[in-house]
């Protein structure tokens, strides 16, 4: 696509042009945030006559129809102080429809919305969609509206909305806080954090445009970041910065709450990201390990996914649905240099991402659904496999662009490197891709599978287009490990990986129904703490013996189930021909299952490959000089903070 004046230049009239107009006002009050409900009061510009007015579906970032209309209650239109009333479309849910009488140039609509996740006692999260009531059939980005949010006295608030009034964040002002007109696409694509534990701070001061780490947490105190974890956000910007060679936002947040009880998330926006985990998810190394890439992949986003988007991904409302066939680069490439900064901003070790890089290989290598599904229709059936359960998840396959989107781009960081006599890597790509246009302000710009071919071969000519065929459009039996060769090592699969404690317990943590010991790659089988059965793996030892997911290991040859026992029972019959016995419950009956395996336990880890060039530890060695760690620096109060 080509890229410049001539495309920027209508996108920001268009967007000047709406900021003209007369706005929606919109005034979100987050004070019943406790009770799990929030308010709005939204004044909308009318003329008289039939009106038609929307709430989002199609929410950017969630890949499906998420929009909370079904939590959307109160719904009231006044006019004059006179209560209008309204009709839901018949086809289109998310629609209201209302007569504006005579002389009415301005219509008041009430509505509330049950919040069932990302609010406590002590904390709130608004993601726009919650409250947002526009007109229907207008390009968003068209749309001017102004926004307020009223929050309880004594908390603080987070987010990339530019106030009226500029004060210091971490004075914790509660209130109503008045923000800078926007858009109906910018203000969704600006979350607001709140709540009474507050601590923003300012990051990496030396880099422009101005970034800030926003915290929120439910127990006092957790709010004030260790010093590790500030050292490690500071650099993130730094590595971020020297990678990409250009910022897309006029001012960056990275907005962090930290609860048990409001639940987590990690969504991107362009100027901010939402990011949610436990109240210690940053308490230590090994909880921080846990979370190590979420910062840096939802950063990476507001260059891959907000600035540069799929052209099918990217729809001029909130209501038409989004095509999700390149989100192997949307969320794969994402997923590779979000690891990869990680590693580089010192959130985790080397060591530990690629303790983390043989897992996730491992895990696609022994997807038994690749042999009937495509990476390709991962990424277009996103919106159908997004919420799916365990329950043979591996012959169904899931949000596997991700992972397959991280070799993907391995894949092509190390073959770009060994075509230029490393003299090149994927930070030229990015230099074309993501950099296009230089520095600008949010933006959307969209492109296809056709740039993404013709930006490589201007890198390292090749035929990219059957690379990028063979790995994301056929049906491959095996993971694409061809990166992690050509960087230097092999997967290997060995009864005693080398793998922390911490990494052991992060995958436990993180695989869907988990929690038991880990023999996956051994029996098949995925399984919780109490031997429940969350997952069984196609066309393996316990498939075969027809084991299902649902029940539950009472016993295992002649002992009550435990993962002690069930360890003795794989190393046993590595010395035995006889299988291991199981007693297995199945809703209120017991069976008995024999499983015929002999080749001990299984574990993947990534073995260096002597005499090879180790592209691996380059790609992981920091762009940028870190300065030893420090304190942690608070806010400063200036124009760019709110």
């Amino acid at each position: 696509m080509a890229f410049g004046t001539a495309l920027l230049a209508p996108a920001l009239l268009i967007a000047s042009g709406a900021i003209a107009q007369t706005p929606i006002r919109i005034t979100a009050d987050l004070t019943d945030a406790p009770r799990k409900l929030y308010h709005a009061e939204i004044d909308l510009p009318v003329q008289p006559g039939s009106a038609t007015f929307t709430t989002p579906k199609w929410i950017p970032g969630n890949h499906r129809p998420t929009g909370p209309v079904s939590d959307i209650t109160g719904v009231v239109f006044t006019a004059n102080g006179k209560t209008l009333p309204w009709r839901r479309d018949d086809v289109d849910l998310y629609q209201y429809h209302v007569e504006v009488p005579a002389g009415v140039t301005t219509l008041h609509a009430h509505l509330d919305c049950i919040v069932t996740s990302r609010a406590s006692d002590y904390m709130a999260v608004l993601e726009w969609e919650k409250l947002m009531l526009y007109p229907a059939g207008i390009p968003v980005k068209q749309i001017a509206i102004q926004p307020s949010v009223t929050v309880p006295q004594g908390w603080g608030l987070g987010t990339a909305l530019q106030p009226v009034k500029q004060f210091d964040a971490n004075t914790k002002p509660g209130g109503t806080v008045q923000y800078q007109a926007t858009t109906v696409e910018q203000l969704e694509d600006s979350p607001v954090i709140a709540g009474a534990h507050f601590h923003e701070f300012a990051l990496a001061p030396e880099i422009s445009p101005k970034h800030y780490l926003d915290v929120v947490s439910d127990e006092a105190h957790d709010e004030d970041l260790n010093p590790e974890t500030i050292d490690a956000a500071n650099n993130l910007i730094r590595e971020a910065s020297a990678a990409y060679a250009s910022h897309h936002y006029n001012v960056y947040h990275l907005l962090l709450t930290l609860s048990d009880v409001a639940g987590g998330e990690g969504l991107e926006h362009g100027q901010s990201s939402d990011n949610g985990v436990g109240e210690k998810g940053f308490a230590s190394p090994a909880s921080r390990l846990g979370n190590s890439d979420l910062l840096a992949h939802e950063f990476t986003h507001s260059w891959n996914g907000k600035y540069r988007r799929p052209d099918k991904l990217y729809q001029t409302d909130f209501a038409t649905a989004q095509v999700g066939e390149l989100l192997w680069v949307y969320e794969g490439m994402t997923q590779y240099m979000g690891n990869v900064l990680a590693a580089r901003s010192g959130l985790e070790t080397v060591a530990q991402y690629r303790d983390r890089l043989a897992m996730t290989a491992a895990n696609l290598d022994y997807k038994s659904g690749r042999q009937w599904r495509s990476t390709d229709d991962t990424a277009l059936a996103a919106s159908i496999l997004r919420s799916e359960g365990p329950e043979w998840g591996n012959w169904r396959r899931g949000q596997d662009y991700y992972a397959e989107g991280e070799l993907l781009w391995l894949d092509v960081d190390t073959l770009i490197r060994q075509l230029t006599n490393d003299k090149k890597n994927i930070a030229d790509f990015h230099k074309l891709f993501l950099a296009k246009g230089g520095n600008t302000g949010p933006l959307i710009v969209t492109y296809d599978r056709q740039e993404l071919i013709d930006d490589l071969n201007q890198v390292a000519p090749y035929d990219w287009k059957m690379f990028l065929h063979e790995r994301v459009d056929d049906i491959t039996p095996h993971a694409d490990v061809a990166g992690i060769e050509r960087g230097g090592y092999k997967l290997e699969y060995k009864p005693n990986a080398s793998k922390s404690e911490t990494m052991i317990a992060q995958a436990r943590a993180r695989r869907p129904g988990g929690g038991g010991p880990s023999v996956w790659y051994s029996l098949g089988l995925q399984l919780k703490g109490d031997g429940s059965v969350s997952d069984v793996r196609w066309g393996s030892v316990a498939d075969k013996a027809k084991l299902a997911p649902g029940e539950k290991l009472i016993g295992v040859n002649g002992w009550v189930y435990s993962a002690d026992a069930l360890h003795s029972a794989i190393v046993d019959a590595m010395k035995s021909t006889q299988p291991i016995h199981f007693i297995v419950q199945s809703q209120d009956k017991l069976h008995e299952v024999d499983v015929d395996y002999h080749d001990g336990e299984r574990h993947p880890v990534l073995v260096r490959t002597d005499g090879t060039k180790d592209y691996l530890d380059e790609i992981l060695a920091p762009l940028t000089q870190h300065p030893p760690a420090s304190k942690p620096a608070k806010s400063e109060s200036d124009s760019d903070s709110n």
